[in-house]
């Protein structure tokens, strides 16, 4: 089925990946209306592994060891066995169809890790056009560490975080990139944002987005850095400048000490710290200023507006640090500010939050919403996609479902805005999502709401477990009849037998083939069940 010149092939290239021109999206891929993975194979005889995901080609599956040390990438092949009786649909399948192996072929295991380090199972992000991998390692967090050298008070450090790129068709390391003593938030990759061949990472404990592009030769190069600094001389200005100011406090203890010697003791103070705001929180806050003072004409009007809505919150806007970033186009970063202590809880919607989209070239913050700003939920209900798709992704990711570009979602959405009870704490919910994690949707067909509809509740497109359920997922189609298609049952066929354990599920759908793993473990790091599902 995988092979470039056989039938099956050809019509799925042909109908998904390169749909003739003028022919809608969805109505190209009607064609898994009727090619579903509606058979499943129960607790698949599996090696004890943590799968990750499938890459957005296809061509790989990533997974991880369970003592988090090695990468282990197989490539999806197909199941095959003869049938001598005319109806092979009846025919029991052979004992080998219970085996991983007939469905998967490791290609090889690579160490990742070091002895104190360990591989974050929730951190993968593929770059396609040159198949390159980006995985992470880290030790563990030190969560009472001293805020020195510039550090935030409040967050934790981690001593070392490894960034590893890899050729993922043979799995040779290209590079390396190592944080010593600081704190990326690895969990879902939401500290990191790819795009196209740029990455961002965001540095929580020193309020650093470190910009780096990945080269076709394998390299990460660094671009930039925003944060203390927006611009290259930046650093260069601002040490002449201070050491014009230690200049000119040179005379000054002379004459303080003779002051001090008429009028009393001198008291020594503490050396202080850089009296200067970060660049980017400068850029922020002069943008805030010119929006307060553009909104009035009257000199008196503008100054009373002025002190209500800029000095009187002054401290809070100086105490905002980035929590997460993501990339709108090459040029323009959507950065979300927040508390110190919304950026290291579990739970960040409870806490105030901010937005800010920042050009990377002008170095200018060029808007700025609250989290319950009507404006920029309009964009997002409008154009949703700007904030999912990067820019040279194939076809076949642009099928991801948003309320921007499909009607059943719309709808979706609008009815849940209708039911809430509260629009301005609706619009905190929603864009308390924002911004996107990388990679972070399946482009499964599966999920394209113009074919199918499901409990989103138990299964989406989004990457991430659920609580398991002991009933099937029911697949139905959108279009009359509005049959039931296929159903995905995770855990053993039989249910689960121990209703006080508590289990979680997660879904791994191929983004092109009728195939999918269900995945169903407890909390205490026993082997799961894996269930296959494909189209026999």
């Amino acid at each position: 089925m995988f092979r470039s010149n056989n039938i099956t092939a050809r019509i799925f290239e042909r109908q998904i990946r390169t749909p003739s021109p003028g022919t809608s999206i969805h109505r190209a891929r009607r064609f898994y209306e009727n090619i579903v993975p509606g058979y499943t194979i129960y607790d698949v005889e599996c090696p004890d592994h943590s799968f990750r995901k499938f890459t957005e080609d296809g061509k790989y599956l990533i997974s991880f060891s369970r003592n988090h040390q090695d990468l282990i990438v197989y490539r999806p092949t197909w199941l095959s066995f003869s049938c001598k009786q005319e109806d092979c649909d009846t025919q029991d399948l052979p004992p080998k169809a219970k085996k991983f192996e007939s469905f998967f072929t490791q290609i090889y295991s690579v160490p990742l890790a070091s002895a104190s380090e360990l591989i974050c199972k929730d951190f993968f992000l593929y770059e396609e056009t040159n198949q390159f991998g980006l995985f992470a390692t880290s030790t563990a967090q030190i969560y009472d560490a001293p805020a020195t050298g510039g550090a935030i008070q409040g967050v934790p450090s981690i001593e070392k975080i490894t960034f590893h790129l890899l050729r993922l068709e043979d799995g040779v390391v290209l590079d390396e990139r190592v944080f010593c003593n600081d704190y990326i938030n690895l969990a879902h990759s939401m500290g990191v944002f790819l795009y196209d061949d740029l990455l961002a990472i965001v540095s929580l404990r020193y309020q650093r987005i470190h910009i780096l592009q990945i080269r076709d030769s394998g390299s990460l190069v660094d671009v930039r850095a925003i944060g203390e600094y927006c611009l290259e001389d930046d650093e260069l200005f601002l040490s002449s400048s201070a050491q014009g100011m230690s200049n000119v406090d040179r005379s000054a203890p002379q004459h303080m000490t003779m002051n001090n010697a008429a009028n009393g003791p001198h008291l020594e103070q503490p050396a202080q710290e850089n009296p200067f705001l970060t660049g980017i929180k400068q850029r922020l806050l002069s943008f805030i200023v010119r929006g307060i003072r553009n909104e009035e004409k009257d000199e008196t009007m503008r100054i009373q507006s002025l002190k209500k809505k800029f000095y009187f919150h002054f401290q809070d806007y100086v105490d905002l640090i980035i929590w997460k970033v993501q990339f709108l186009d090459r040029h323009h970063l959507l950065i979300k500010f927040g508390s110190v202590d919304g950026a290291v809880s579990r739970n960040a919607d409870n806490h105030p939050a901010f937005f800010a989209v920042y050009n990377m070239e002008s170095t200018e913050i060029i808007a700025f919403y609250q989290m319950s700003s009507d404006e920029l939920y309009w964009l997002f209900e409008q154009f949703s996609d700007h904030f999912h798709v990067p820019s040279k992704s194939p076809p076949y990711m642009n099928f991801i479902s948003s309320h921007s570009n499909n009607i059943h979602a719309l709808e979706q959405l609008r009815s849940s805005k209708n039911k809430a009870t509260s629009f301005s704490l609706f619009v905190k919910k929603v864009l308390a999502s924002l911004p996107f994690n990388c990679q972070s949707q399946s482009p499964s067909p599966y999920f394209d709401q113009s074919l199918y509809r499901f409990d989103e509740k138990l299964i989406s497109a989004a990457d991430r477990h659920r609580q398991s359920t002991d009933h099937p997922i029911k697949f139905i189609l959108r279009r009359p009849p509005h049959t039931l298609k296929f159903k995905i049952k995770p855990g053993p066929e039989a249910g689960i037998t121990d209703c006080r354990t508590k289990r979680i599920s997660s879904f791994l759908f191929h983004p092109i083939f009728p195939l999918a793993l269900s995945v169903q473990q407890t909390l205490f790091l026993q082997p799961a069940f894996v269930n296959i599902h494909f189209r026999r």
